[in-house]
């Protein structure tokens, strides 16, 4: 089984993540910020994902450090999860809609961290998750799980709309990159670390 566990505990959060890679997306999300619990839901769901995430934080100053810590050690355990990457598909790309709204993601788990984020908002904040901050979200977790990743907007009027079609597509991405299909490592390098 592909799993990994992270706690980390810092002045402004205290966030604990473990994942299953194998799973079946079931999950168990407790963070203060009650849109990212439903976005981090969709994304277990869609990815195939087990997820267990506890955390808390400074959200009476802001929800930025909370949504950006949790990037960083969601893409931590991801990372520590994939192991040696023998096997992986490696590449994909979905589109997703959600009602009107339509996004792209497409990744590569490629050792090479990268984030083209192309996407706007009307709202600033949604269920106590400022909109500016899914961009933090993403970069963190890019930076930390090492892959590259494209998101665009194609298009949407509802913002709840385009952010849960973003972290349900990221989840489509991922449950196809990780999924093994062969005991070759997809490099022509010959390395993905």
């Amino acid at each position: 089984m592909r799993t990994s566990s992270l706690k980390r505990k810092t002045n402004e959060t205290d966030i604990s993540v473990s994942i299953n890679l194998d799973g079946t997306g079931n999950c168990d999300i407790k963070t203060d910020i009650p849109f990212l619990n439903h976005m981090l839901t969709a994304f277990s769901l869609y990815s195939g994902i087990d997820l267990t995430i506890t955390a808390t934080g400074d959200v009476e100053v802001d929800d930025h450090h909370l949504v950006e810590d949790i990037g960083i050690v969601l893409g931590s355990v991801f990372q520590k999860a994939l192991q040696d990457k023998v096997g992986i598909t490696r590449f994909s790309e979905t589109i997703t809609p959600m009602d009107e709204a339509l996004v792209r993601v497409v990744l590569d788990i490629s050792n090479r961290p990268y984030l083209d984020f192309n996407g706007t908002f009307k709202r600033d904040q949604i269920g106590g998750l400022s909109l500016e901050n899914i961009y933090e979200f993403l970069y963190a977790f890019a930076m930390e799980s090492r892959v590259t990743l494209h998101i665009d907007v194609l298009k949407g009027q509802n913002d709840h709309h385009k952010a849960e079609a973003i972290f349900k597509g990221l989840g489509r991405a991922i449950n196809v990159a990780k999924e093994v299909k062969s005991t070759r490592l997809p490099s022509t390098k010959g390395t993905l670390s």
